[in-house]
C-alpha cells in the first residue's frame, strides 16, 4: 500500500498529498491545472498527465474533488479510475458528495473488483495543511482497516460511522451545524460592532465559555478583520447545503435553521461572492443591518 494516486490538487488535495510524501508514500498526483502538479513535484512527489497515468500503479487511489459529478467523472469513462487502475486497488473517496451517489458509486467500484470507503473530511485548508482533519469513513470493517493508516497521514480524528454512503452523511451533517454556527457567529460580531464594544475581548471571553467552538476560533477573526481569503469557499459550501436540504426532504425531516442559513449562502453565491471563505456570511449578515 505505499503507491497512492491523489487525483484533485486543490486547496485541500495539495496539502494532504504534500503529507502523505511526508510520511513516507510514494504519491503521484493529477489536476486539470498544471501549477498544483508543479507544486507537489517539488514536495518531492510525482506528476501525472492524466487520471488514468495516475492511477496505474496505485495500490490507494484518493479522490479530492468538488461535488458528485466530478467524483463520477474521474472513476467512470475510458480515463477513469475503473478502467485503468489494478484490480484489488482501494478507493478513498475524500470528497464531499451526495450520500446516494456515493453508495451508487461503491456498488460499481465492489463489482469492478475495487476496494472502496467514502471518507469526507472536515477541518479546512489549515486542517489539511497541519494533517489534523477529522475524517468519517464509510465502508466495510475490512476497507476501513486498508485505508486508515493512510487516512491517518491526513487526519487526526479518524471514525468508521458506517457502510457505504455513512461517511457522507454524516459530512452533511457536519457542514449543516458549521454553517448555522457562522451565520450565528456574523450575527454576534455585527451585534457586538453595533453597541461599539472591543471585539476582540468580547471574543476571547466568549470564547472560553459555552460559546466557544472552532468556528469561533477560525473565523471570528476573519470577521473581524474582513478577511474573506478562501479556506473553504462559499461555493462549495452552498453544494453541500444543497445536500443537506434535498437529503432532509427525502428523509421527511425539517432543517429550518439550516435551510435559512442555505438561502443566505446562495444568495451570496448568486451575487459572485462564492469564491469567498464561508466566513463571508458576515458580509451579507452586515449588510443586512445597514453596516460594512
Amino acid at each position: 500500500m505505499s503507491n497512492v494516486a491523489v487525483i484533485g490538487l486543490g486547496i485541500m488535495g495539495l496539502p494532504m498529498a504534500k503529507n502523505l510524501v511526508a510520511a513516507g508514500y510514494t504519491v503521484t498526483g493529477y489536476n486539470r491545472s498544471q501549477d498544483p502538479i508543479e507544486a507537489l513535484v517539488a514536495a518531492g512527489g510525482r506528476g501525472a498527465a492524466s487520471v488514468a497515468d495516475a492511477v496505474v500503479d496505485a495500490d490507494v487511489i484518493i479522490t479530492m474533488v468538488p461535488d458528485s459529478p466530478d467524483v463520477a467523472g474521474v472513476v467512470r469513462g475510458a480515463d477513469g479510475v475503473f478502467a485503468n487502475a489494478q484490480r484489488g486497488a482501494l478507493w478513498i473517496d475524500n470528497s464531499s458528495i451526495r450520500p446516494d451517489v456515493s453508495k451508487e458509486l461503491a456498488e460499481e467500484a465492489v463489482a469492478a473488483g475495487f476496494g472502496v470507503v467514502d471518507a469526507p473530511v472536515s477541518g479546512g485548508e489549515q486542517g489539511a495543511i497541519d494533517a489534523v482533519l477529522s475524517i468519517m469513513v464509510g465502508g466495510t470493517a475490512a476497507d476501513f482497516a486498508r485505508a486508515e493508516p493512510v487516512l491517518k497521514a491526513i487526519g487526526k480524528t479518524i471514525v468508521h460511522v458506517g457502510p457505504a454512503g455513512a461517511g457522507q452523511t454524516v459530512k452533511a451533517a457536519n457542514q449543516l451545524i458549521v454553517a448555522v454556527n457562522i451565520q450565528a457567529l456574523a450575527e454576534a460580531v455585527v451585534f457586538l460592532e453595533a453597541y461599539g464594544v472591543d471585539t476582540d475581548a468580547a471574543l476571547t471571553v466568549l470564547g472560553g465559555g459555552l460559546a466557544g467552538s472552532k468556528v469561533l476560533d477560525q473565523k471570528g477573526r476573519k470577521m473581524l478583520d474582513r478577511d474573506f481569503a478562501p479556506g473553504f469557499r462559499l461555493a462549495l459550501h452552498n453544494k453541500d447545503l444543497g445536500i443537506v436540504t434535498a437529503a432532509a426532504r427525502q428523509a421527511g425531516i425539517t432543517v429550518p435553521l439550516g435551510s435559512a442559513v442555505a438561502q443566505l449562502v446562495t444568495s451570496l453565491v448568486a451575487r459572485g461572492d462564492g469564491g469567498l471563505d464561508h466566513s463571508g456570511l458576515f458580509k451579507l449578515t452586515a449588510e443586512l443591518s445597514g453596516r460594512d
